[in-house]
């Protein structure tokens, strides 16, 4: 009998990215490092909501360019061997989607390296003319919805899900699903994780949980 196909999902900020994110390298390349390191410590310890950082993130990069984002993909601190394990995730018959907060015209760029699904908060597109709509900033419980869309997608089961994050925006997901590898992750992680992974290389990451042959 074979397999059940699996699917995989990414976080991107923190764990696909190491200690970097998407804003954070978005805001370099404007010459904002501070004050988005402000905006990030608000939402990462004083509770600012996803939403409200958008809307302020928004704010910040006023003037950003189509440029300078394709800059901050192209710079930002990428693990090693995402392309190799999202190709071996394909060639095994499985499925790899990214789920993140992040804004989407910095997320869906992963489709290019392999990725079945790229999904970010609906920002508005460059250079912005229209403010951030907050209905459509993802929360750490639409990673969980936005899972199970995909599962009925691909003809899988949450149970057949395997989860990679680093923070607390990934908790719900990680409860959700019965793999899940806490990546270069942070003590909100403690316990939810099936297993753990302290590194540089996605692909070490995923030889936790790939199939055995």
């Amino acid at each position: 009998m074979a397999s059940a196909r699996r699917l995989h999902l990414f976080d991107l900020d923190g764990t696909l990215i190491r200690g970097s994110a998407a804003a954070v390298e978005i805001s370099r390349q404007l010459g904002l490092s501070t004050e988005i390191a402000e905006l990030e410590s608000e939402f990462l310890t004083r509770g600012l909501a996803p939403d409200e950082f958008a809307v302020r993130a928004r704010e910040l990069w006023a003037e950003l360019t189509p440029v300078q984002l394709s800059a901050a993909f192209d710079g930002a601190p990428w693990l090693d061997g995402i392309r190799e394990v999202w190709a071996d995730i394909r060639k095994q018959g499985d499925y790899c989607a990214v789920i993140s907060l992040s804004p989407d015209f910095f997320v869906t760029r992963l489709l290019d390296w392999g990725a079945h699904a790229a999904h970010g908060s609906r920002w508005p597109v460059l250079p912005f003319t229209e403010p951030v709509d907050r209905a459509g900033i993802l929360n750490a419980a639409a990673k969980v919805k936005i899972a199970d869309r995909l599962c009925a997608e691909f003809g899988v089961r949450l149970d057949d899900c395997v989860a990679y994050g680093d923070s607390m925006s990934d908790a719900e997901i990680f409860t959700a699903v019965p793999r899940a590898v806490a990546v270069n992750a942070d003590h909100h992680l403690l316990g939810l994780a099936s297993h753990s992974y302290t590194g540089g290389d996605l692909r070490e990451a995923y030889e936790l949980v790939r199939p055995r042959q």
